[in-house]
Parts: C-alpha cells; sequence; structure tokens
C-alpha cells in the first residue's frame, strides 16, 4: 500500500489484492451493470469481421488509410522491428512486476505526472477502478526523460526500454507520414502538428493480474486514446483486447510478432478537417 498524500485514498496494488486469495474482489473494483463483459455468454462478434492487417513491407499507404477510415485499428506486420528485441521487451517487463513489492514500490506514482509504478487514474475519491497495475514512462521531448523513474530491476530493463523506445519513435513517424500522404498532405504535415521532433513520446505498460470475478470488472474501462497513434505490444498468450465495431466488440486476435496499432482522437482531426468519413471506435482490455 502507497500512503502518497498526492492521492485521495491509500493506493492498494491490484496484484496485491489477486494474490491474497480473496474469492471476491472489493467493491471499488466492481463496474456498473451495463459496463460489465459478457462473462459466459455467447460473445456477440463471432460473425464479425477481424481488424484489419497491414503489411508494412511495402507500398501500403492505400491500405493503411482504408484501415484507418474504415476501423481506426489494424495489425502492422513486417514494421521493422525486431522480434527478438519485442520478446525482450515483453519478458523484462513482466519480470518487474514479479519483483518482490517493496521493489517496486521504490518507484510509486503521483497524480502530478502519472510516471512511474501505479495502479490508478484520476483523483476523484471513491472512483471505480479497473482491475490493472501499470508502469508509465516519458520517451520523449527529453525534457521530460528521467532515468531516475525508470527501473533498475531487472538489470538488463532499461537499455531495453530505450532501444525499444527508439525503434518506435522510427515506427511512429514512418506511420504518420503515410497516415498524411493517405490524405494528400505532404509527408511531415502530421509529425509537424505533434511537434515535430520534439513531439511528446510515452510508454505505459499495464499488469492485469488473475481476477477471481472476471464477469464483474475491466482491466481498463472502453475508452478513446486522445494523442495521436498509440502501438500497443499485446500479451502473447492472453486475449484480452476488444474493438467495438458497429454494435458488438471485435476480441482482437493477435498474430506473431504484430504491433495493433489505433489511431487517436488528435488524427481524427485530420480525417474530419479532410472531409473524409471516419468510424472511430473505443477499446477495452478485459
Amino acid at each position: 500500500m502507497d500512503c502518497h498524500t498526492d492521492w485521495p485514498e491509500p493506493i492498494v496494488r491490484v496484484q496485491s489484492v489477486s494474490e491474497s486469495g480473496a474469492g471476491l474482489i472489493p467493491a471499488r473494483y466492481i463496474k456498473p451493470q451495463a459496463e460489465r463483459p459478457c462473462s459466459g455468454q455467447p460473445e456477440p462478434d463471432t460473425n464479425l469481421e477481424p481488424i484489419p492487417v497491414v503489411d508494412l513491407a511495402g507500398d501500403v499507404t492505400s491500405a493503411l488509410s482504408n484501415a484507418c477510415r474504415d476501423w481506426g485499428f489494424f495489425q502492422a506486420v513486417n514494421h521493422g522491428v525486431s522480434p527478438e528485441l519485442m520478446r525482450r521487451a515483453r519478458e523484462l517487463w513482466r519480470e518487474f512486476f514479479h519483483l518482490p513489492m517493496e521493489a517496486k514500490q521504490a518507484y510509486a506514482n503521483s497524480p502530478t505526472t502519472y510516471e512511474g509504478y501505479g495502479s490508478r487514474l484520476g483523483i476523484e475519491k471513491g472512483a471505480v477502478l479497473d482491475w490493472g497495475d501499470y508502469y508509465f514512462l516519458h520517451l520523449f521531448p527529453l525534457c521530460l526523460k528521467s532515468h531516475d523513474k525508470w527501473p533498475a530491476l531487472p538489470v538488463a530493463l532499461r537499455e531495453t526500454v530505450e532501444e525499444y523506445g527508439m525503434e518506435l519513435v522510427k515506427l511512429c513517424k514512418r506511420v504518420l507520414g503515410l497516415l498524411s500522404a493517405g490524405l494528400g498532405l505532404e509527408v511531415e504535415r502530421m509529425q509537424r502538428s505533434f511537434g515535430g521532433e520534439e513531439a511528446g513520446v510515452c510508454m505505459r505498460v499495464n499488469y492485469y493480474p488473475k481476477c477471481p470475478q472476471p464477469d464483474l470488472t475491466l482491466g481498463l474501462s472502453s475508452h478513446s486514446d486522445p494523442g495521436g497513434i498509440t502501438v500497443l505490444l499485446p500479451d502473447n498468450e492472453v486475449r484480452g483486447l476488444q474493438v467495438r465495431r458497429g454494435t458488438g466488440w471485435v476480441t482482437v486476435q493477435p498474430l506473431a510478432d504484430a504491433f495493433i496499432i489505433n489511431v487517436g482522437d488528435q488524427v481524427q482531426e485530420f480525417y474530419a478537417s479532410s472531409s473524409v468519413s471516419a468510424t472511430w471506435n473505443v477499446t477495452s482490455a478485459q
């Protein structure tokens, strides 16, 4: 438990609740009836098509534009990021979340910047919380980047996060360029609108512990992303991400060594200003 005075209530780590062996989840994690997953019932998305897959190895401007216009989501394959680096990043963060609690608590965050080890967003007292812990880091601009807030354990984590972050920045620049071209804009138009080389880039690593009552809560509530684009490296064992399509939810089936990319609210503005019809979707991690 973290009693940091910046939070309205003592922070309880979801992982600690999960590992306590309790058969019931605390009331603060129970979602309103309308927001709960339909556990035990047939999935409403079984007849819906999966999110698009875009092969970034070739000339993909049209395919990428169509995926973003029609879905706002796609799986990216042949994206140029080493599968070995992706696996290493995933495994090292998994190791971090399995460190003793006191080692993780050294990086406990506050609502001032959220950077560090956290278990909630927002400071509303009595708010219904998501079933998950996380780690949040700033990668760019450099004025916000502080290695002191990056975990020192596992030993290879900081170096791997640095390498992974640089590769993801290159990928994001390329995707933004393709999106600009697809709208008939100059290739660097979107990148400039987000600050050019000073554009903000952050990393959030989510950890969803086992839940004794998964039908009552969500790992991450339904939402749309406020920024430019989000690049998700999914868990390679558990399927949890869902994308809203019409009136149903499509459960994403991650492909091996693929990223799941979605465009945020700010990129939506480019499509709106270009008079391009687009359907934008909210996501949920169950």
